[in-house]
């Protein structure tokens, strides 16, 4: 992958379901999986991140101060999914040839995992989108589109997360899989939190 690459990381949602925590804070070896996921995208070194966030003032702000990215506030975050979507795609630089959009709440994927998906990219032929999936091909994250989909992606409304984008042109979608779970296993409950960190302290961490 010899071309800019921004990535785009979606952690403007309103973690519903953690009964009044914030998954995305919630910490990993002392350190909140959001500047966690964020170091793995900057690491990956590939062009610029850009995170989506909740409107200011809001503690995630917080937990990224001091990296290298672009904080971004999305107004409308309420609505979904998709209203990060738009607002990253709109904050892309131009001249970018695709995007990775990297989910703020999976936190067994590595800067490995991103570099794979990465190295898989070949703009040159007839794929639009890449994406990491399970050990068994289930489709998960992270998802490089191409620009050719990004006015798609830029009107898009709810909380789809592009899906239907996907669905549209699924004959040209590559899956990369990665190992185990990861490009699936999210975080959204804090029974599924205990769940994690159990298992992490039996050796299951990757």
């Amino acid at each position: 992958m010899d071309h800019l690459m921004p990535v785009i990381i979606l952690a403007a949602g309103g973690s519903t379901r953690m009964q009044g925590r914030d998954k995305l804070l919630e910490t990993v070896d002392g350190t909140p999986l959001l500047r966690l996921q964020a170091g793995k995208a900057l690491a990956l070194g590939c062009g610029p991140v850009i995170v989506a966030l909740p409107p200011a003032p809001h503690p995630r702000y917080a937990a990224l101060a001091g990296l290298d990215l672009q904080a971004l506030p999305v107004p409308d975050a309420a609505e979904g999914m998709n209203a990060s979507l738009r607002a990253g795609i709109a904050a892309l630089p131009d001249g970018a040839i695709c995007a990775m959009v990297l989910l703020g709440d999976l936190p067994d994927l590595t800067v490995q995992d991103l570099a794979k998906v990465a190295d898989a990219v070949d703009t040159d032929g007839p794929a639009l989108i890449w994406r990491g999936a399970t050990a068994e091909g289930a489709p998960g994250h992270p998802i490089v589109f191409r620009s050719d989909l990004f006015p798609a992606l830029a009107r898009l409304t709810g909380d789809s997360g592009g899906r239907e984008v996907v669905a549209q042109v699924r004959e040209r979608v590559v899956l990369i899989p990665l190992p185990g779970s990861r490009a699936r296993l999210d975080l959204d409950t804090p029974e599924a939190w205990a769940d994690w960190r159990a298992g992490r302290d039996k050796g299951g961490a990757p």
